[in-house]
């Protein structure tokens, strides 16, 4: 029995929201809310710097738990960088490893060193197991 290939650009969100470093927790919620959205990527300074990431956990207990200002913390200030990717043609299976293996629930999907989407969990789980 052939066992079906699945690969993380198979399940991957491919729509996600970047943002500037310098931009506000508060703007990233605002778009976070509007789009549906867990997470940011946000934007590498130049080409020698590395990608951020923003998680709704992020901004939980870095800025609500500790009673901070949402529109005086920039995002920089919460990120996590350098950020976790996966490649877009890395099989499901393995990216589920990866992450169980570090510690992340999401990561950005990288395609010739460009950020092609997003996938976490529920995107594995879902495109995954579902498709069986």
């Amino acid at each position: 029995m052939n066992e079906k290939v699945i690969r993380v650009s198979d399940v991957m969100k491919p729509k996600f929201i970047t943002m500037d470093r310098m931009e506000t927790v508060g703007a990233a919620l605002q778009r976070m809310n509007e789009e549906g959205a867990n997470v940011v990527i946000v934007n590498k300074r130049n080409a020698d710097d590395e990608y951020g990431i923003v998680l709704l956990t992020n901004i939980v207990s870095e800025v609500l738990a500790l009673n901070r200002a949402p529109d005086r913390v920039n995002v920089y200030e919460i990120m996590s960088k350098p950020v976790i990717t996966v490649n877009a043609d890395m099989l499901i299976k393995n990216c589920a490893r990866l992450f169980a293996n570090v510690g992340i629930s999401t990561a950005p999907v990288l395609e010739e060193d460009e950020i092609v989407g997003i996938v976490s969990y529920r995107e594995l789980a879902f495109g995954g197991l579902s498709s069986g």
